[in-house]
């Protein structure tokens, strides 16, 4: 399908120069962005930046204070991380002759695309860079992805399987710009429709290689078995879902039809045949016909997109978070069940998928784990278990004492395994940010201008904390709590604003709220 070439690229110093002149400029409500330069005044010096790219450490806080949100608490270590994965990511935007890119590796990679780009995380980068300011970043690397081969595809955009569609989605509904996601509705509808052709099964589920899920050596499969994984199913639900509401917007209704047709068929057939009601979890389906018998962190990902029907026992699953027999580890959620036999015993010795903590799963199923909190109905796990994950989380991003992120680390030792590797220096595969903002502080995004916010922070556990300069559908939004009223003195309570003007406020750490 041949895309609609108004949406083709605009050339980069154009897009740069026209890039905030018809917005409104807003400041932040609360926060003063100079406050938190000394961040990347220290990120810079600790290190020797022997890579640059499009924005060098010199212009770091520049870009940031232009960008992102801001965000203070009382918890130093919450706070430094948030910076240091800003600073960090803004290593990997990469100017490239068709615009931005993102790269995953700041090093080049031989199984890269043009550019050094990887497929792999790219629903990752989108669900992370919806809360920049500026747009160009993420609408470049998508477009270089989706037309940069002379028009087309770029040739290893399929090499990893994805949930771009469902993450293009997410960022609408933090930006509601309705013509960027129009106009990447038939490259969508393309990419679903080649995934059908060469990766669907007769029975109308996906196979993939565990490699080209990103995930290799794992317990369930290996680089060449045609298995039946949680991880493309999933995504293939999630697309489908985006692309029906997508198709929605631009007033299709036909095309929204078919693709909630898809989705609806995709939720039974996961829940029918990768459900093991034994191991009340979500499990590979492997190319012989039955069941992997494993818990792998992949199983929580139907929830990433609420795939899993509620009133049906799935949320049980859940249980294992909480478990140091399941994937409770001192640094963090494994990539499979502690108690298999099979755990770390036949890792690659590169890419261990087989029970060592990967942020990139780590991401996926701290988003997913806020899903349930927000969205189900159940009683295995609740805000204390959000934070006490997201808490590990922020832990084990370090490194000889400095704030790091890599690839993968020990999940007893937090001893980062290719950590004085170049290659695994800054490496961007993963969400933070995203799971701080819509997550933990709880802005969670919907289409209409309802601003909803169900912070997943246990009472008791911080007096105080704010997130400001939020870009959400054209205003500036500011969350707020202030338990005694005495660290911003605008009252006692959580409190929500939108362009400095308060919408929203209750007395304590729960849901708000603010209707338009």
């Amino acid at each position: 399908m041949k895309p609609d070439l108004k949406y083709l690229f605009i050339p980069v110093i154009a897009i740069a120069m026209s890039c905030g002149t018809d917005r409104k400029v807003r400041e932040p409500a609360v926060l003063e962005a100079d406050d938190f330069a000394h961040y990347a005044a220290y990120f810079n010096r600790m290190e020797d930046e022997n890579i640059r790219q499009a924005i060098p450490n010199d212009s770091a806080w520049t870009w940031m204070k232009a960008n992102i949100p801001l965000f203070e608490c009382p918890q130093d270590n919450f706070e430094e991380m948030y910076y240091y994965r800003w600073w960090s990511v803004r290593k990997h935007i990469k100017q490239t002759p068709q615009g931005y890119g993102i790269t995953e590796f700041l090093v080049e990679r031989s199984y890269a695309d043009k550019y050094n780009l990887i497929s792999c995380a790219l629903g990752h980068h989108i669900r992370e860079f919806r809360w920049l300011h500026h747009p160009e970043y993420i609408e470049q690397d998508v477009q270089v992805w989706y037309r940069g081969n002379d028009g087309g595809r770029m040739k290893k955009l399929r090499s990893f399987s994805s949930w771009t569609a469902a993450a293009l989605y997410d960022r609408y509904l933090v930006n509601g710009d309705k013509d960027f996601i129009i106009g990447m509705l038939p490259d969508l509808v393309d990419e679903y429709r080649a995934w059908e052709g060469d990766r669907q099964r007769e029975d109308g589920l996906f196979w993939q290689n565990d490699v080209k899920d990103g995930m290799e050596e794992s317990l369930s499969g290996g680089r060449h078995e045609r298995n039946v994984r949680p991880t493309i199913n999933s995504y293939m639900y999630g697309n489908a879902r985006a692309i029906a509401q997508i198709a929605r917007i631009k007033g299709d209704s036909l095309l929204a039809q078919q693709f909630d047709d898809k989705a609806e068929t995709l939720r039974q057939l996961i829940q029918k045949k990768l459900w093991n009601a034994s191991d009340r979890f979500f499990e590979t389906y492997t190319q012989a016909d039955s069941s992997a018998n494993v818990r792998e962190a992949i199983g929580f990902i139907p929830w990433y997109f609420n795939l899993p029907e509620q009133g049906r026992g799935y949320e049980e699953a859940w249980q294992q978070v909480k478990e140091e027999e399941g994937f409770l580890a001192p640094f963090g959620l494994t990539t499979a069940e502690r108690r298999s036999p099979r755990f770390r015993t036949h890792g690659s010795g590169t890419c261990e998928w087989d029970g060592a903590v990967w942020p990139f799963a780590t991401a996926q199923t701290l988003t997913a784990m806020a899903n349930v909190l927000n969205g189900y109905e159940q009683g295995y796990i609740h805000k204390e278990d959000y934070f006490k994950h997201i808490n590990l989380y922020v832990e084990s991003q370090y490194y000889r004492g400095r704030p790091y992120i890599g690839e993968y680390l020990d999940e007893t030792t937090g001893y980062w395994l290719m950590g004085d590797r170049e290659r695994s220096r800054y490496y961007n595969h993963s969400t933070f940010n995203d799971l701080l903002i819509n997550g933990l502080v709880g802005l969670r995004p919907r289409a209409d201008d309802t601003i909803e916010v169900n912070p997943l922070i246990p009472e008791g556990t911080w007096d105080w904390f704010c997130l400001d300069n939020i870009p959400y559908h054209g205003d500036i939004i500011t969350v707020l709590w202030d338990k005694t009223g005495e660290k911003y003195h605008r009252g006692k309570g959580l409190r929500i604003y939108r362009n400095g003007k308060e919408v929203g406020h209750t007395t304590r750490l729960e849901k708000v709220i603010a209707r338009p």
